[in-house]
C-alpha cells in the first residue's frame, strides 16, 4: 500500500498488518488502529490528530518529523523505530514499551506515560515536565539534562535511571533522596 500524502481522515483498522507501507506526509484525524502491526513502515512528516494506535506493534518503523497531537498509543510496542525528531502534543501513551530507543531532545511535556517501559532509552535533553510517569520503568534510562519538574513520579525508581543535570522539583528531589536511603524530614 502507498498512502504517501493521503488524507486518511477517521480511517479504522483492527488486527491488520501493514508491511512496507509509506504513510509519509499522510494525515489522520480521529483515526483508529487497534492491535495492528506496522513493520518497516514510514510515517515521515505525517500528521495525526486525536488518532488512536492502541496495542499496536511497530517494528523498524520511521516516525522522522511526524506530528502526534492528542493521540492515544496505549499498550503499543516500538522496536528498532526512529522516533526523532518528532512533535508530540499531549495524548495518552499508557503502558507503551519503548526500550533502548533514542528519544533525545523530544518535548514530551504533559504526556501520559503511566506504566510505560522506557528502560535503556536515551532521553538526553528531553522535556517530561508535567508528564504522568507513575509506575513507569526507567531502568538504566539516560535522563541527562531531562526536565522532570511537575512530573508525577509515584512508583518510579529514579535510582535505577542515569541522572546528570536532571531538573527535579522539590517532590522529585525528595523521592530521589528517599530512594537513596535518606530520611527526609519535611516538618521544617
Amino acid at each position: 500500500m502507498d498512502w504517501y500524502g493521503e488524507d486518511l481522515g477517521a480511517i479504522a483498522y483492527s488486527g491488520a498488518t501493514f508491511t512496507d507501507v509509506d504513510l509519509s506526509e499522510a494525515t489522520t484525524a480521529g483515526a483508529s488502529f487497534e492491535e495492528c502491526t506496522f513493520h518497516n513502515c514510514r510515517f515521515n512528516a505525517s500528521v495525526h490528530a486525536s488518532s488512536a494506535f492502541v496495542a499496536c506493534d511497530f517494528r523498524r518503523t520511521n516516525f522522522f518529523d511526524a506530528t502526534l497531537e492528542g493521540c492515544k498509543l496505549n499498550g503499543s510496542v516500538f522496536t528498532d523505530c526512529t522516533l526523532r525528531p518528532m512533535v508530540v502534543r499531549g495524548g495518552q501513551w499508557r503502558g507503551v514499551t519503548i526500550r533502548g530507543a533514542k528519544l533525545t531532545k523530544l518535548d514530551l511535556s504533559g504526556l501520559d506515560l503511566r506504566e510505560a517501559d522506557l528502560s535503556l532509552s536515551d532521553l538526553t535533553g528531553s522535556s517530561l515536565s508535567g508528564a504522568q510517569l507513575s509506575g513507569a520503568s526507567l531502568r538504566e534510562t539516560n535522563l541527562d539534562g531531562v526536565d522532570l519538574r511537575g512530573a508525577s513520579l509515584d512508583g518510579v525508581d529514579l535510582a535505577a535511571a542515569r541522572l546528570r543535570r536532571t531538573k527535579l522539583d522539590l517532590a522529585g528531589a525528595v523521592l530521589l533522596a528517599e530512594q537513596h536511603g535518606a530520611d527526609v524530614d519535611t516538618s521544617g
